[in-house]
């Protein structure tokens, strides 16, 4: 793709946090990333993000421990909210009563603004397991329900049953597509049911051309954009470490395939994620 995000030079060592990109004049928020992850202490990976328009974050859990960590970390931080759920690859060993018992308690906690990531992952699961995962799945839906929380979802290779589970359980008021991974045609589904699509910053790799389209069709107000930091690093600092600072790189991008400029998409963006999670 063209434009500055391209042309960069990436001369820093892999393992190096990349540079701070150039800060936003419109403040949005990373919709999806995992502080207990990251090298930087939650406080500081807070500081960077704020030094380049990024106000707010959602740190998300992908079990019980990392779900009781973020909801601490959000009570503690006044810019990070927590979603917390069990990751489908968790769930694909099962999951017992009393951890769901307990998500619907931390779910409840005023700054835990989603329940996630859930959904479906076919491409580390083997088909022996997809049941577990699939009744997992439901039960995180009927949680966000119960709660009046954000259903954040993890879909990988499995697009289909994620929109027929959806469809079958009823899905919350607000669905959220984290690190969106289909192509135009699943972009068009979720905009006719109203669910949001948040695109990470494997947006701007080489061989993602189908998330760039993704990109360019789905409409403005269901547009979030996030790091899932420490992964997904956008270009041109692939394989180095991801944090919520660099989420301007991957918003520029997707301003640019939409052709649109960078601070009316980011106008739109923060007035998405203030629905979806709740005021700043």
């Amino acid at each position: 793709m063209s434009g500055a995000n391209a042309r960069a030079k990436d001369t820093g060592r892999k393992g190096d946090p990349p540079p701070p990109p150039e800060p936003l004049d419109i403040e949005i928020i990373d919709s999806h990333c995992h502080l207990d992850l990251m090298d930087a202490a939650p406080a500081d990976a807070v500081a960077a993000a704020r030094a380049v328009g990024i106000r707010r974050m959602v740190t998300v859990g992908v079990d019980l421990a990392t779900s009781r960590w973020q909801a601490e970390v959000a009570a503690e931080l006044a810019d990070v909210y927590a979603a917390v759920a069990i990751h489908p690859n968790e769930a694909a060993r099962g999951v017992d009563e009393a951890t769901f018992t307990e998500l619907t308690a931390l779910a409840r906690r005023p700054e835990v603004r989603a329940v996630g990531e859930t959904g479906l992952d076919y491409f580390r699961t083997p088909p022996e397991q997809h049941a577990a995962q699939q009744a997992s799945f439901r039960r995180h839906i009927a949680i966000a329900k119960e709660t009046g929380r954000p259903l954040m979802i993890h879909d990988r290779e499995a697009h289909d049953d994620t929109l027929r589970i959806l469809a079958e359980e009823g899905a919350p008021a607000t669905v959220v597509f984290h690190a969106f991974s289909g192509d135009a045609e699943l972009a068009k589904a979720c905009a006719a049911a109203g669910y949001v699509m948040s695109f990470a910053g494997n947006v701007t790799f080489k061989n993602a051309e189908q998330l760039r389209e993704a990109a360019a069709v789905a409409p403005r107000e269901l547009l979030l954009v996030e790091t899932d930091a420490p992964f997904l690093t956008p270009m041109p600092f692939r394989g180095r470490p991801n944090g919520p600072y660099l989420v301007p790189l991957t918003l520029r991008a997707i301003a640019e395939v939409r052709g649109e400029a960078v601070d009316e998409l980011a106008a739109t963006v923060a007035a998405t994620a203030e629905r979806v999670f709740g005021p700043w």
